[in-house]
């Protein structure tokens, strides 16, 4: 499958190589810097050479490009790389170019452990975390004076067992099981305010500290809104398919449980909207004035308000007043910042004032290309976990479910 792994930064330099099953010349991945240098943004995941394939992902200012000889399912090499950047956050507390130069050696070593002669054979973090110790200042400073590595001796219980995932013998003195429901709000908003395309990418975090072996069943109030989904390997996806239910032995500590997609066929609302008024005229004086309120919000607190705004290139400066936040225009690439913050329903945030263009243009295309915002103990979406029950063990545990909606790729045409 992966004969080679490549980690490049954002210069273009490859920093980190990993081979499998043959040593793969590293000029292949500039095919792959071709690509970027022709636009930055928007990479193919999949790349065809004349001798390899060369799938990859971009995360953390680094990209990480795997060389595949043969055909391969390439959203299978596109999760397991997800998969390799989600362990390295996992032990590094981020995925950049100087964490993974800090800790060489441990990289290398979870590489050799995640993949088997290029197929994923260790993949779960708290079996690898059995596997591979977590890097300290004390086990470094032991490991460089007596020679040894973090590699342990012993293979995990749960590597053999049906269930690899979990690891066996696992005890807590508070027993809980907590649940974020995230979703992202993808949107396109026309110039009069009307709703061009919506949709929802949701997924559900959790972060089980359960002893023991437990059988969880989680239910929604609302399972059918679901167009799409995918499961961690715990669910059983029978029960899924005949009682819309999730069914599963976690994993111990964080994993993601589910992804899921709400799509353009359901009533999307959307939380915020943004009047916007701007004249501009070449050579003259033009007028700004945007205000930000709650939509759809049942009365939660909208915060991490941020706008984006690309503005035309005739557009020398900005002089604008902003009622809340800070505002700052780049003029090189012609981008307003406005940084609103939490929004006061009492007095709804407004930037407004003057902007100079230049005479003798054409195009003065404007579009807030970019709208953040996070809304605490709200799923868009209506979603609802009715319940959670354990089977198999005697305690109690303790349960929380948070609810996050959060702006994905939100751009409103102005």
């Amino acid at each position: 499958m992966i004969h080679s792994l490549f980690i490049v930064n954002s210069s273009g330099d490859v920093f980190l190589e990993k081979h499998w099953r043959s040593v793969v010349s590293r000029t292949c991945v500039s095919y792959f810097l071709d690509a970027q240098r022709e636009n930055p943004n928007d990479v193919p995941p999949v790349i065809s050479t004349p001798h390899h394939y060369l799938v990859s992902i971009q995360r953390g200012g680094v990209s990480l490009v795997a060389a595949c000889k043969q055909e391969c399912p390439p959203l299978f090499v596109i999760e397991f790389l997800h998969r390799v950047v989600d362990t390295f956050e996992d032990y590094f507390s981020e995925c950049t170019e100087s964490i993974i130069k800090e800790n060489y050696v441990v990289v290398y070593e979870l590489l050799d452990e995640m993949l088997d002669n290029g197929f994923p054979l260790a993949t779960e973090s708290n079996i690898l975390k059995e596997l591979i110790k977590p890097p300290n200042i004390l086990r470094t400073i032991a490991n460089s004076v007596t020679g040894k590595s973090n590699v342990s001796g012993t293979l995990p219980t749960g590597q053999l067992s049906a269930i690899p995932w979990r690891r066996t013998g696992v005890k807590y003195t508070n027993n809980e099981a907590y649940f974020d429901v995230v979703e992202e709000v993808d949107a396109i908003i026309d110039k009069n305010g009307q709703t061009i395309f919506a949709e929802i990418q949701g997924y559900i975090d959790c972060c089980i500290k359960l002893s023991g072996m437990p059988d969880l069943t989680l239910s929604f109030m609302n399972p059918r809104l679901f167009d799409d989904v995918s499961f961690h390997p715990c669910v059983r996806f029978k029960r899924w398919e005949s009682e819309r239910i999730l069914s599963f032995i976690p994993p111990d500590g964080n994993f993601r449980l589910m992804s899921y997609h709400v799509g353009s066929q359901s009533v999307v609302a959307i939380p915020i909207y943004v009047r916007h008024n701007l004249s501009l005229k070449p050579g003259e004086q033009g007028r700004m004035d945007i205000t930000v309120g709650p939509k759809t919000t049942l009365g939660r607190v909208v915060e991490g308000v941020k706008l984006e705004i690309r503005m035309p290139k005739a557009v020398l400066t900005c002089a604008l007043l902003a009622s809340q936040g800070k505002y700052t225009f780049d003029p090189v690439t012609k981008t307003l910042h406005w940084d609103v913050g939490r929004i006061d329903v009492t007095k709804l945030p407004n930037i407004r004032g003057t902007v100079s263009v230049q005479s003798g243009c054409t195009s003065l295309e404007t579009s807030i290309d970019r709208v953040q915002f996070t809304i605490s103990q709200l799923a868009v979406s209506g979603l609802k976990v009715n319940r959670l029950d354990m089977y198999g063990e005697k305690y109690k545990p303790f349960k929380g479910v948070k609810y996050v909606t959060k702006a994905g790729k939100f751009q409103i045409r102005m």
